[in-house]
């Protein structure tokens, strides 16, 4: 077999063997080379806020339009709000019922109805006075001879019912001028507090008929027009905020080892000019597209694992929900 092997390379020309050796070297090299990663196929996509009033109502206002940029802030939709602003009134009336309420019972009777007592009392004091003085010239007449013990007796009963009468007025405007009981004074105020929190309530669900931009974004997407009725939560603008976009892309079973959370990878897209750095933040713990079989190695090929990318924040609006993505991982840097 040497022999032969011999026997045709002497039947080729010179220059063709020199030839075919380098052609043979050069496959050599390339089979020992390292290969290069081969990039991940994904897609961009978006953390989108979506906005809804948590109570239901037709929308009158919608004040954002798609692709158009909001600030924090900004008014972006208004739902009907007559049975919200009726209820806040009604509770505002509450409150001031129950605020003057607990006022009263701080304070005495009214000045008016004092002045009456201390008439009375003025009165029965005259009236005391008197008594006492028919009391003692009852008892002159008695001891004279002139009236019997009875007439003494009759005076003297009159003296003690006007004493008592001026008592019970003097008693009686003491209390008057006292503010209400402790107790009823600590009811009042917390009937008062009921107030003012249902007040709070009905003007917090008010508000919330009017929804405004939580931070500055662009908007993606308006799901009602004016005139139609939106449900209770239901969203009715979808805002896309600058850094909420990402990069979700698969990589296969077999390369899942060579990648971590927070490793830098370059993304690539059409018309996004040069990549775009972003890091690694999320890599699925259960792989996709995976058959209802027990793998066989030809099978494994099949299994890809989701994982998401974010780039840095102003690289972020270089990237637009949907568009197809290339991920490589990041060169390394140079020492």
């Amino acid at each position: 077999m040497q022999q032969a092997s011999n026997r045709q390379s002497q039947g080729i020309p010179a220059r063709h063997r020199v030839a075919f050796a380098a052609l043979f070297a050069g496959a050599a090299l390339l089979g020992c080379s390292k290969p290069t990663d081969a990039s991940w196929s994904g897609y961009a996509e978006g953390d989108y806020v979506y906005v809804a009033a948590p109570f239901a109502g037709r929308l009158v206002a919608l004040a954002a339009q798609r692709g158009a940029t909001v600030q924090r802030g900004a008014a972006l939709f208004t739902l009907d709000a007559d049975s919200e602003r009726a209820a806040r009134e009604e509770a505002a009336a509450h409150l001031a019922s129950a605020k003057a309420q607990a006022a009263n019972t701080a304070k005495g009777r009214r000045s008016e109805e004092v002045a009456v007592t201390q008439a009375q009392l003025e009165q029965a004091r005259a009236a005391a006075a008197l008594a006492t003085s028919e009391l003692a010239r009852q008892q002159q007449l008695f001891a004279q001879g002139f009236v019997s013990n009875s007439r003494v007796d009759d005076a003297r009963s009159a003296a003690q019912s006007a004493q008592a009468r001026v008592e019970e007025l003097s008693a009686a405007l003491s209390v008057a001028q006292l503010p209400a009981r402790s107790d009823e004074q600590r009811a009042a105020l917390a009937t008062a507090s009921a107030a003012e929190q249902a007040l709070f309530q009905a003007r917090w669900r008010e508000q919330q008929k009017q929804q405004s931009a939580p931070a500055d974004a662009r908007v993606s997407e308006t799901f009602f027009r004016v005139g139609e009725w939106v449900a209770a939560g239901q969203p009715v603008v979808a805002l896309l905020p600058p850094g909420a976009t990402k990069a979700r892309f698969f990589v296969p079973e077999q390369e899942l080892a060579g990648i971590s959370v927070g490793q830098p990878v370059s993304i690539a897209c059409d018309g996004c000019g040069e990549p775009i750095p972003a890091r690694i933040d999320f890599i699925a713990a259960q792989p996709e597209y995976t058959p209802p079989v027990i793998y066989s190695n030809a099978q494994r090929s099949r299994l890809v694992f989701m994982v998401e990318a974010r780039p840095e924040s102003k690289h972020g609006l270089r990237l637009k929900p949907g568009q197809p993505l290339d991920v490589r991982r990041a060169p390394a840097a140079a020492p």
